[in-house]
């Protein structure tokens, strides 16, 4: 059945970016209070469940490069984030590729244990061809990428739900296999998945249960979310939204907009080129050309995933007034970055969240009286 309007369904929900990743969310030399450390990362987490947000996504990287000289591990560094916190949910990144369907079901199976529930998985098809050279593993063209996350799913669906489990694909196979325990969250840990291209938009169509978009307009956002919900109502199917935003929230327009200038006056020149040249590749390679980074500009790629073109960037009306807007076209869920983590994720629970959650409720009231006005329309007409 096809996902309803975002408008009138649950509030919008946030999650961040875990800086398990040296660097930043930024390809700039500015100075940052961001830090890529457990220690930093265990206070961030505990700030970002104390001002309101669900989720926290940690990067996978196997390679230095574009800024990010020091990365660490992201399943085993989810798995202290939770230990840190009580109630934030943490996405661990994964490629099919380096890991096997088996070998993710056994160890998120025991962490959603561990953890009461609260893990889930963001499946990476994979667009940083040098890594996958670096550590020896096939390097796959764009469709295929896709097509192998898409069995990398089902399989794991499987052996999370079914006992005896067996699978015949090209890229997996099980026979007869049984997972014991099973998760605690049912029917399995939420799998979460990103990409812009007709294969991405597909495969969250057909078996994903969220869907991560890289920064974009609203038109822009529009476009791709009607694709991907009619494509899901064919196939039976109910998905997510969520897209990505670097957020620069101040106490004014002019500030925001300032920091913004800052960041890219300051951007490292050489590792944007070299990271627009890797992901425009990746980009481009759909039959289609239309993939993540495909029509970024230098500017857009100073932030990873295109954040700046979100326009979170204003003061905290402003930001809550994007975000429920985003809301109604569809958007479930704002996977936000910012300069300074710590500070700027408080600023953010305290200014700009209770904004978000206001607006919402007008926007419920509103929905509310137009249904009871036409329910009594129709009422007088009988």
């Amino acid at each position: 059945m096809s996902q309803p309007s975002s408008s009138t369904a649950a509030p919008v929900k946030f999650a961040y970016w875990v800086p398990n990743v040296s660097g930043g969310l930024v390809v700039s030399t500015i100075a940052q209070r961001t830090d890529w450390s457990l220690e930093y990362n265990q206070r961030l987490a505990v700030a970002a469940e104390k001002a309101g947000f669900e989720y926290a996504l940690s990067q996978i990287r196997f390679t230095a490069g574009y800024g990010a000289e020091y990365q660490h591990e992201s399943v085993s560094f989810s798995q202290a984030l939770l230990h840190a916190t009580t109630k934030l949910k943490v996405l661990a990144a994964i490629l099919p590729g380096p890991w096997n369907p088996a070998v993710v079901a056994k160890q998120i199976a025991t962490i959603d244990h561990i953890s009461n529930g609260r893990i889930a998985i963001n499946v990476v098809s994979g667009w940083f061809k040098g890594e996958f050279q670096a550590i020896g593993e096939p390097w796959l063209e764009h469709d295929e990428r896709y097509r192998r996350s898409n069995e990398f799913i089902r399989a794991l669906k499987g052996i999370w739900t079914q006992d005896n489990f067996t699978f015949k694909g090209d890229f997996y196979r099980f026979s007869d296999y049984t997972l014991s325990p099973k998760p605690v969250q049912k029917p399995h840990p939420e799998i979460f998945q990103g990409g812009s291209s007709r294969a991405a938009r597909d495969n969250a169509a057909s078996v994903s249960d969220w869907y991560f978009t890289n920064g974009n307009t609203p038109e822009g956002l529009k476009a791709q979310i009607d694709d991907i919900q009619a494509k899901a109502a064919q196939n039976g199917h109910t998905v997510r939204i969520g897209v990505n935003a670097f957020v620069i929230a101040r106490d004014t327009e002019e500030e925001a907009r300032a920091v913004l200038a800052d960041i890219i006056e300051h951007a490292h020149v050489e590792a944007v080129h070299a990271f627009g040249d890797a992901v425009k590749q990746a980009g481009k390679a759909s039959p289609e050309g239309e993939g993540n980074w495909a029509k970024s500009t230098f500017e857009d790629l100073v932030q990873y995933n295109d954040g700046f073109r979100t326009d979170l960037i204003g003061t905290p009306q402003q930001i809550a007034e994007r975000i429920v807007a985003l809301k109604a076209i569809g958007v479930d869920l704002i996977l936000t970055g910012f300069l300074h983590f710590i500070e700027e994720v408080e600023y953010f629970g305290e200014k700009v969240l209770p904004l978000v959650r206001k607006l919402e409720a007008e926007q419920a009231a509103r929905a509310g009286q137009a249904g009871n006005a036409g329910k009594a329309a129709l009422e007088a007409v009988a």
